[in-house]
């Protein structure tokens, strides 16, 4: 499998390393998601850190977590592909700011129904004892009719080989109190974020901002 078994059909988003397409298979016309992670520069840390989402995509499964397809590295750019479902819904983020624009909100059934299903996302990475690292409303899919959700973007994931982790990781919105101290934390970090999530569906925002790092 390589890229040119792919045609590109839109660029869906793009990181500091890293960046997501959306594409189409040729053989069956399949539309897939594609993030496409440059190996050149990154340290080993980080690659290392590449090739944990493919790992940990690949073996759950879950209609709550995006689903893995495959994953090659593509010689000609050095990046190493992976081929993930494609959520045709968008994220959570880009809905929660088109409710804020249009001065509407999520219905309380939505909001619960979110919920649910993002505790059951959760709960089949942690029963794996893996932590999401990272959860926030731009890392949560829909589907076209918005009626089913899923966790993605698990490149932070970690399978917790000990009790606790202690890597300063996350988004700062949504990020717990022991992250931020740079104290160890657990599965429980990520129950902290998902109560950031539920927050900001109810309110549109999320529950703590601060002007700068430190506040």
């Amino acid at each position: 499998m390589s890229l040119k078994d792919f045609r590109i059909i839109a660029k869906l988003g793009e990181g500091a390393y890293s960046s997501v397409y959306k594409v189409q298979r040729i053989s069956d016309e399949q539309e897939y998601a594609l993030k496409r992670v440059k190996l050149l520069n990154l340290s080993e840390k980080e690659k290392q850190n590449a090739l944990n989402e493919v790992r940990i995509l690949a073996s759950i499964q879950s209609p709550y977590i995006v689903g893995y397809k495959e994953a090659f590295i593509d010689d000609s750019s050095m990046a190493l592909c992976v081929i993930m479902e494609y959520a045709t819904g968008g994220d959570l983020f880009a809905k929660l700011g088109q409710c804020y624009k249009a001065k509407t909100r999520l219905s309380e059934q939505e909001i619960w129904a979110y919920a649910i299903q993002l505790i059951l996302g959760l709960k089949a990475l942690h029963d794996m004892n893996i932590l999401h690292r990272d959860l926030k409303s731009a890392n949560v899919f829909l589907t076209k009719d918005s009626d089913r959700i899923q966790l993605g973007d698990l490149n932070v994931s970690k399978v917790l080989r000990h009790e606790m982790a202690y890597t300063q990781t996350g988004t700062p919105y949504y990020a717990s109190p022991e992250v931020w101290r740079d104290q160890p934390y657990n599965l429980k970090s990520d129950i902290w974020s998902l109560g950031c999530v539920i927050y900001e569906m109810c309110t549109l925002k999320p529950p703590f901002k601060g002007k700068d790092m430190e506040s």
